[in-house]
């Protein structure tokens, strides 16, 4: 969808609020720190800025933050999950801001963690730098996509085929789905004022996942190695993609 002036003001506020957030709770992420304490760090800062947590407008979910850790890829709910010298986390956040969301995520290291999770981590960022470049007036879905299943798997990882990027704004979620493989030239065209979440979705082995038994919501890698997220909401604009949750 895309947004007119006045709207895309509104999502670009939305942006900061989602930003802000979840800056101050990635500096809470260290050994002893449970899941559910970042989820409380989020909320409070979203509501301070003025905004609500976009997650809790999803039917079922009454959580700010999603946070997955080592092998889980997406959507676990904050629990007394302690986390653990060495591990990863990814951590998703979404904000409301006068109807308006913007989504975000990123992967960090607990504490020290080894050389191959500090890679991992470098690749997914990396890749979503790749498909950034790809957010112009007049390309296509798919080379955004191709982007990203290019720079994962060049480096030896896999990309989730199951889980994909997407639209955001009036809703969390919109049209269009950017899949996280795919070929230049393909799908939708990407045309001046949309917003999209892309989204970096990709496993340390093989690509298959698997939904937790635990619970509803949780996805994890199927072979149990790690699982990795990078996202921001980008808006679309003659002089190039501006990514509305930019931390880095």
């Amino acid at each position: 969808m895309v947004r007119n002036q006045q709207e895309i003001e509104e999502i670009k506020k939305s942006g900061q609020i989602c930003a802000l957030a979840l800056l101050k709770t990635l500096e809470k992420v260290k050994p002893g720190v449970t899941t559910l304490e970042l989820d409380r760090v989020a909320e409070d800062e979203i509501k301070k800025l003025g905004g609500k947590p976009s997650f809790k407008t999803v039917e079922g979910y009454d959580f700010t933050i999603c946070s997955t850790v080592e092998d889980q890829v997406v959507h676990t709910p904050p629990s007394e999950r302690v986390l653990k010298e060495g591990e990863i986390i990814s951590i998703d956040l979404g904000a409301l801001w006068q109807g308006f969301h913007t989504d975000m995520a990123r992967t960090v290291g607990v504490g020290k963690i080894s050389e191959d999770k500090e890679k991992f981590i470098e690749v997914g960022f990396a890749a979503w730098k790749e498909s950034f470049k790809k957010v112009r007036v007049g390309g296509r879905i798919g080379d955004i996509s191709e982007a990203i299943q290019k720079s994962i798997e060049g480096n030896g990882y896999s990309v989730v085929r199951e889980l994909t990027g997407h639209g955001v704004g009036r809703a969390l979620h919109e049209e269009p789905s950017i899949p996280c493989f795919g070929k230049k030239g393909e799908g939708e065209e990407i045309l001046e004022g949309m917003t999209l979440a892309v989204e970096v979705i990709y496993t340390q082995g093989k690509p298959n996942v698997v939904f937790d038994r635990k619970d509803s919501w949780t996805v994890r890698t199927s072979d149990g190695r790690l699982g990795g997220l990078y996202e921001d909401t980008i808006l679309v604009t003659k002089s190039g993609p501006i990514a509305l949750t930019k931390l880095d």
